[in-house]
């Protein structure tokens, strides 16, 4: 497997890449996969490991930073911004066509947690794209209005509309509008705010498992307000007849999500279980990554067998 670094624009925006080739020679071009990164996260971590592991099993894979995020330009830093984000995986999309070593009529999309939702939004609308697959997949904008598991109090999401209210009026009259720091200090802390799913959380971000020091592991406040309307759901009927697998962890309390999605979905679809896995455990334990690979590869493998997949 090679890795190279590469760019490409998005809406006026560079965004920086790894793109990874199998070392297996091909008789011709071979099958792609875009892979989003979750939110806050960078090439890196978790997308980077799929990109490495599918380019392991024969397909090219580009493995991005979203705009404002990692080695992306955009500013502010750190703003997650729904529509720039689906932008970003068809950019990339239009990215694998210019390749010599990618058939352009077997390009994928696998999102990871926030980029689950971004690459159903994308898929809807780019029928380049013949296959969507997510790991522990969210709508990252229910999780912020709803909370990880479905029952956050509506007064939570209001008060963070608040403060992104107040943060654009600094801005305006030219002080520092801050950001919306998404970790506490201990994982203590972490427990006392969003239970097991924050610990979790914060093992992964903040301490040597997982940490990256392009991650920026905070939002820029216009990030809510923006958040506030996304709705990826919306986007999953038009992917059919396109097929769709969600890949998550029995014990995912974010997994209400991929239920919901499954109902929606129109066309060919599936709703892996990985028995024993938690949301965040599917971005970098062995025991369970190995499983959801293995069930990717196979899936993609189908999806994406022949120049005569459906959705043109």
């Amino acid at each position: 497997m090679a890795k190279t670094t590469v760019t490409f624009d998005s809406a006026g925006i560079p965004l920086a890449a790894h793109l990874y080739t199998p070392d297996t020679p091909a008789s011709g071009p071979l099958p792609a996969l875009v892979v989003g990164h979750p939110g806050t996260g960078v090439k890196e971590q978790t997308s980077g490991t799929y990109a490495q592991l599918m380019a392991e099993r024969g397909f090219v894979t580009l493995a991005f930073d979203a705009a404002y995020q990692g080695e992306s330009g955009g500013l502010p830093r750190g703003l997650e911004d729904p529509a720039q984000r689906v932008e970003d995986f068809k950019a990339a999309v239009s990215f694998l066509t210019t390749r010599d070593e990618v058939d352009v009529e077997r390009i994928g999309l696998l999102g990871i947690c926030a980029s689950g939702g971004y690459s159903l939004s994308a898929a809807g609308g780019d029928h380049r794209v013949k296959a969507v697959a997510t790991v522990s997949g969210v709508d990252v904008a229910r999780q912020f209005r709803f909370g990880a598991d479905g029952t956050q109090d509506p007064a939570v999401f209001q008060g963070l509309l608040d403060l992104a209210a107040q943060a654009r009026t600094a801005a305006a009259r030219g002080d520092d509008p801050g950001v919306m720091t998404m970790f506490p200090e201990t994982a203590e802390q972490a427990g006392a705010l969003g239970g097991e799913h924050g610990v979790e959380g914060f093992e992964y971000y903040c301490t040597p498992r997982g940490a990256h020091e392009r991650s920026a592991k905070f939002l820029a406040w216009p990030s809510l307000d923006k958040l506030a309307f996304f709705d990826a759901f919306r986007a999953v009927p038009l992917i059919a007849p396109r097929p769709l697998l969600q890949i998550i962890g029995s014990r995912a309390v974010t997994s209400w999500m991929a239920v919901e999605i499954h109902q929606l979905a129109a066309g060919p679809k599936e709703l892996h279980w990985i028995d024993g896995a938690s949301h965040v455990d599917l971005y970098d334990k062995k025991e369970f990554i190995d499983p959801a690979v293995e069930k990717l590869a196979d899936y993609f493998t189908g999806a994406l067998t022949s120049n005569d997949t459906e959705g043109k």
